[in-house]
Formats: C-alpha cells, sequence, structure tokens
C-alpha cells in the first residue's frame, strides 16, 4: 500500500494529498471544495478535540452553541471584520426551492422565497456572540464570560487543499468578555500558551509563539497572538490565533456594562481558535514516505496486535493470550487494538497499520508462544525488537513515552537547524529558495515594505517573536533603522 506513494523527494504536495487518501483521513466530497472526513481521520481529530476540551475547561471555559446563520446587517455591523471576510462569505438569500415547470422532475429556487435580509453562513462567529451577549451583560457582576463553541465554519476558497483549506472545516472558536483591558490581554496570551502546551505536548509539534503584524491581525482585532511550526518542506504553517478585540466588537454591537464604581464602560473583548487544519500540521510534520507517523498521544490505537497463524486453532490460543495483553495495556490506559480480520494476511495488515501511523506493532505467532515472546516494532524508526511476554506491557508503556519524546526531539531539531539569521536582501533569497524554513531578518515595521517582501518572494512575516529581543540593525530590505528581528517564511 505505502509503496504507492510519491516520496516527499520526489513531489512533497502530491506526497501529502495521496497520503491523505490513501490513509483513509479524508476525501473529496461531491461539494466542491469540501470534504468527507473518514472515520480513521475523524478518530483522531475526536482525541484532539477531546484534549482541547479539557483544557478549556480547565481554564474555565463553557462550551455553547450559536447559530449557522448571521443576518447581514449584524454581520456589517464592525466594519473591519465584515470587510476582512466578505470576499470568503457564502450567502442565503431564499428559504425555499420549488418544482421547475419548465424541466420537468427538476427543483428551481422559489423567486417569490426571497429572504427579507440576506443571512451569511458563518464565517466566524463573532457578529452573532456579541449581539447575544448585549442581552447577558448589564454589570461587572456578570462578567467575565468565558465561552468555547466547536462548530464548522464556511470561508469560500478557491483553491483547496484537504484539511488545509476547504470551503467548510471544524473548528472550536472561544469568545470571552471582560470587565477590564488588562483581563482580556491575559486572557488572549493564556489561550495562546494552551495551544502551544497542546502543539507540543500531544501533537510533538515544535512552536514559536509570537504576535501578527498589523497587516496579519485577524480582521477587527487590536492584537493577534499565535502559534507558528514548520514543516518538512519548509514552509510555515500557523497552528492557532488568539485575539485580542479591544473593545471593538462590545463598541460594534453596544455592549456595555456599569462596572465596580457605578460608570458605564464597554466590555473588553477575545476570541481564539484552531481548526482541523492541525491535521495537516500532524501529518506534515511527522509522517514518511511509508505512510503517517503518529504521536501516540493522539493516535487512535496506540497499539495494534497483528496475530499469525495457519490455523483456526492457533488463532484461538493466540486471541487468548493478546485479549490478555489488550486487558493489561487497558489498564495502564493504552488504547489497544487486535486485527484478527480473516480477510487479510498478515503483510498486508502490516502495510495498513504502517500506513496509517500506529505507533507500536505487535506480532504474535505459534513460535512466539512457545518462547513466550513477542515481535515489537516501531512505527517511526521502523525498527522491531523481541521481547518477553512477561515484560510486554511495561516495555510497552516505556516506548509509547520515548516515542512521543523522540518525534518532539526531532521536529525541534529540524526546525532549530531551519532558523536563519541573514542581513541583506539576496542572502534573504537564497535562503528562502535553497533552504526553506523561517528567516530572521530586521524590518522597518512598515506595510509597504512587508507587502514588497511578499510580493517579490512570496514570503510572509510569520510573526515577532514573544521572546525577541531589541537588537538593533537595518532592515532587510530598506535599509531602514530596526530594533529586533521577525520571522519571515514561505506558508500554508
Amino acid at each position: 500500500m505505502s509503496k504507492n506513494l510519491t516520496s516527499r523527494a520526489e513531489d512533497y504536495s502530491k506526497w501529502y494529498n495521496e497520503l491523505v487518501v490513501k490513509a483513509d483521513l479524508a476525501e473529496n466530497s461531491a461539494v466542491r471544495g469540501c470534504m468527507v472526513i473518514k472515520p480513521y481521520g475523524y478518530a483522531i481529530w475526536e482525541k484532539m478535540q477531546a484534549e482541547l476540551d479539557r483544557m478549556f475547561k480547565e481554564t474555565g471555559h463553557q462550551n455553547a452553541y450559536f447559530p449557522l446563520f448571521v443576518p447581514k446587517s449584524l454581520f456589517e455591523a464592525e466594519e473591519k471584520n465584515a470587510e476582512g471576510f466578505a470576499k470568503e462569505c457564502a450567502v442565503v438569500t431564499h428559504y425555499r426551492l420549488q418544482n421547475d415547470p419548465d424541466n420537468e422532475g427538476k427543483l428551481r429556487v422559489d423567486p417569490a422565497a426571497k429572504l427579507e435580509e440576506e443571512l451569511v453562513v458563518r464565517p466566524t462567529s463573532e457578529a452573532i456572540i456579541w449581539n447575544t451577549y448585549k442581552g447577558w451583560i448589564q454589570s461587572y457582576r456578570d462578567l467575565p464570560i468565558l465561552i468555547n463553541q466547536w462548530a464548522n465554519v464556511v470561508r469560500w476558497e478557491m483553491r483547496t487543499r484537504l484539511f488545509l483549506r476547504t470551503a467548510e472545516f471544524l473548528w472550536q472558536e472561544g469568545h470571552t468578555a471582560h470587565a477590564t483591558k488588562a483581563e482580556a490581554i491575559t486572557e488572549a496570551e493564556q489561550m495562546n500558551n494552551v495551544y502551544a502546551e497542546f502543539a507540543e505536548n500531544f501533537m510533538a509539534i515544535p512552536v514559536i509563539k509570537g504576535v501578527k503584524t498589523e497587516s496579519e491581525r485577524f480582521a477587527g482585532a487590536v492584537e493577534t497572538y499565535c502559534i507558528e511550526a514548520l514543516m518538512q518542506d519548509g514552509k510555515a504553517l500557523q497552528a492557532g490565533t488568539s485575539h485580542f478585540l479591544g473593545q471593538n466588537f462590545a463598541k460594534a454591537f453596544d455592549v456595555k456594562f456599569t462596572n465596580n464604581e457605578g460608570k458605564l464602560d464597554y466590555v473588553w473583548a477575545t476570541s481564539w481558535g484552531v481548526s482541523t487544519r492541525l491535521m495537516g500540521a500532524l501529518i506534515m510534520t511527522h509522517s514518511d514516505d511509508k505512510g503517517l507517523v503518529l504521536p501516540p498521544n493522539l493516535a487512535p490505537s496506540q497499539v495494534v496486535i497483528v496475530p499469525i497463524y495457519k490455523n483456526e486453532e492457533q488463532l484461538e490460543i493466540i486471541t487468548e493470550k493478546a485479549e490478555s495483553i489488550i486487558k493489561d495495556l487497558k489498564a495502564l490506559n493504552i488504547s489497544c487494538k487486535f486485527d484478527s480480520r480473516t480477510t487479510h494476511r498478515p503483510g498486508a495488515k502490516f502495510a495498513q497499520h504502517e500506513l496509517q501511523g500506529v505507533p507500536l506493532r505487535i506480532a504474535i505467532g505459534p513460535k512466539d508462544l512457545e518462547n513466550e515472546t513477542v515481535e515489537l516494532a516501531r512505527r517511526d524508526t521502523l525498527s522491531k525488537e523481541i521481547v518477553n511476554i512477561s515484560n510486554l506491557v511495561s516495555r510497552v508503556d516505556s516506548l509509547l513515552k520515548t516515542i512521543q519524546e523522540e518525534l518532539f526531539s526531532k521536529a525541534l531539531d529540524y526546525r532549530n537547524s531551519h532558523v536563519t539569521e541573514v542581513d541583506d536582501f539576496e542572502t534573504f533569497k537564497s535562503v528562502l529558495e535553497s533552504k526553506g524554513g523561517f528567516v530572521s531578518a530586521h524590518w522597518d515595521g512598515t506595510i509597504e515594505t512587508e507587502q514588497k517582501i511578499k510580493e517579490l518572494t512570496k514570503a510572509t512575516i510569520r510573526c515577532i517573536p514573544m521572546d525577541v529581543k531589541n537588537d538593533d540593525g537595518a532592515c532587510v530590505y530598506s535599509g531602514k533603522p530596526s530594533t529586533n528581528r521577525v520571522l519571515f517564511a514561505k506558508a500554508y
């Protein structure tokens, strides 16, 4: 199965597209630009959801749900937000179909069923949520409001790629309301830190925390915090964003509250989100030419047991031993699958589980039972070892932790070796073309320079790192004074 994959070196984009489909993660649908997330892909997304949801709730957030449709008048209330998303909006204009009198057996939009006001299919939910918050908030006693929503959104993309950019995608979006500016900024920073912790501890992806430039900010935000990851092809991927919205949405929707001094003031706001784009990040950070490589913390099955047998009697004995192993693994919260399918040979099973990135594979045959051993294979290194059954559970537990740590270390080494400081524009262009990765360079702080560099190189400023230090120098393009370096990269 995996032999059919195009290699990363030959065509990285084609490798990615083939892997998503052949590993049974997702496929294109009958709806242009939309995808079907298949059970195996959705199982990974569910594990992501579960961990993020737990982290959100541990920081005091609650889940709620708001409408898919946003009246156009609400959507356009915050002008920058409306302008930023206007070209990506899908719009509902009618509410009914009817039989087509000119085409028997077909339907048409009923011209008499035009909506009085068009409905925007949410590209993001700030408008409908802040219109709702207006009825929830009167006093400082009603604050803070810490709400998260798991939902789907639509942004009409012309060029789509499974998980990375689709017209409809799944995500979570947090929307919080606060009494003070300081509290809202703390919230936005906290959630960016939550995303970074999740990316590193569960996805095994090292990220750089930073803030976006003015031109790269979320439409309607005062500040956008982000986490940036680096894929194996040297391109960056924005893995999550958290926005300090100031009082922009409160003013647009007239959301005021009486503060503890008895004075009326506008509420301070944040929003933050990650999406199924994380699936793309997971695939592109760790996987190889043989297929997926999944970090154990997010693998639907951390271990798979494959029986090797010649007859039913042997299968029964192996099954009994496998069930005992599975019971012991489950006691340590290790997820394990017994692949007892009679429709596939062991070699085909090995190939499938390798393609789908199962972290550990246990093979058990009659001779193994005689010797009280099993063959244990790692997906990340493709190494194999013979393990005594009496030591198997502890070895599996230890190896899963090792795999998680080593996947992170490998990705971190790659990322660190692909952050290059440059001081002149010719070297800047050369590094982008020959090496890729993040280019650390001085920037004069102007949108004009930022756009000119993007026009000439297709590289954007991914972020101004949170830990950036004052470092006087000259802008890599204009030569004008600069006080610190920023990170440029080509990106998804």
